[in-house]
């Protein structure tokens, strides 16, 4: 809203401008043309006329329009508020008359039978100055739109990463007293010699919360980068989606063929891994394939996650990374956020969807430096 009301006062105030300097215009034209007049009967006068003073008046009065008289062959006989140092200056004369040719037609002055000369004029500094005035006044206001712009979308930013500090770190203390208590309760069934497959899958559990509040925690802080194998990495991660997702799911994973090592915290990536695939397995609707393309081009690594889904529309992929943005009708709209959030801002990378066609399914691309 800012930005029209800010368009539409450039456009009154250039409208209204530009209709002001055409009424000056005309005024400077006919202004022209008196002082041509004035220097025809100053050139025709005898020398004991009394009007002499007046016409030489009205050319004296002149303070605005540069002005030049040349004599038939276009030599230069009179001028008026032009520099008078750079009148020496062949390639200046040659620079101003072309421009005053180009404002207007010369005015001929009539002298004796068969004699002629030619004034030409330019617009005066202060009609240059009013026409370029609009466009001055929107640029700055443009520019005060995009200072304000910057200054909100600045303050929404903060906004947001205060938003998402506070809910992690808060998730993060409410996981705490909760999986102390679950982790008590293991040991207590340790001693009591409870099934021993049950109480290694509640010890996996247990194992995966302390990791999901560790994750929280680390949100909203620059976490430690560690030198990690990626693919290890991604395999673990797609491991446990694999495990506890439909069996009519494929995963692939196409590695380079040696070991890539990059900069990582491996809790945060894996939970990337983790959000593309899940976001993939919605996709889908519990069938199709994920593939996954591990590629090593010396100072960045790519990888490509694939899957067969409904696909993304062109004109929303930038959205799908907003806070919110969800298709689903159950959802927080945060999976594909945080992917973002932990890729480009705690390991400097680049995430986006690389391609995506309608109803045959979406490329997300990862980007991370080595």
């Amino acid at each position: 809203m800012l930005f029209i009301c800010a368009v539409a006062i450039g456009l009154a105030s250039l409208l209204y401008t530009n209709a002001l300097v055409k009424k000056m215009a005309i005024q400077e034209k006919l202004k022209a043309e008196m002082l041509a007049n004035a220097w025809m009967q100053i050139v025709n006068a005898e020398p004991d006329d009394s009007d002499l003073d007046f016409f030489a008046g009205v050319i004296e009065d002149n303070h605005t329009i540069p002005v030049m008289v040349t004599d038939s062959l276009q030599e230069i006989v009179f001028h008026r508020n032009l520099n008078a140092k750079r009148m020496a200056n062949p390639r200046y004369i040659k620079r101003i008359m072309g421009r005053m040719k180009a404002h207007a037609a010369p005015i001929v002055i009539l002298l004796a039978p068969g004699e002629h000369q030619y004034l030409y004029y330019d617009q005066s500094v202060l009609l240059t100055r009013l026409a370029y005035y609009p466009y001055i006044q929107l640029g700055i206001v443009l520019l005060f739109i995009l200072v304000a712009y910057v200054a909100f979308r600045a303050s929404r930013k903060f906004e947001e990463n205060h938003l998402w500090v506070g809910l992690s770190k808060e998730t993060a203390h409410q996981l705490g007293t909760p999986i102390s208590s679950l982790m008590a309760w293991v040991e207590m069934m340790k001693i009591r010699d409870t099934d021993k497959e049950m109480l290694t899958e509640l010890e996996k559990d247990v194992s995966r919360l302390e990791k999901i509040t560790e994750r929280f925690s680390k949100i909203g802080s620059k976490p430690a980068l560690q030198a990690e194998p990626i693919v290890h990495i991604i395999e673990r991660a797609v491991n446990y989606i694999k495990s506890r997702s439909s069996g009519k799911i494929r995963f692939d994973i196409s590695p380079p063929g040696h070991e890539v090592i990059v900069p990582l915290n491996a809790a945060l990536f894996e939970w990337v891994i983790e959000n593309l695939c899940k976001n993939a397995i919605d996709a889908m609707q519990g069938q199709g394939s994920i593939d996954i393309v591990v590629s090593d081009n010396h100072h960045q690594v790519q990888i490509d996650i694939r899957d067969t889904g409904k696909g993304i529309p062109k004109n929303m992929f930038a959205n799908v990374f907003k806070a919110g943005y969800t298709t689903k009708q159950k959802g927080w709209g945060l999976g594909l956020s945080l992917v973002k959030r932990i890729v480009e801002e705690y390991h400097e990378g680049r995430v986006f969807v690389n391609q995506s066609e309608l109803n045959k399914g979406t490329v997300f691309r990862i980007i991370l430096k080595k």
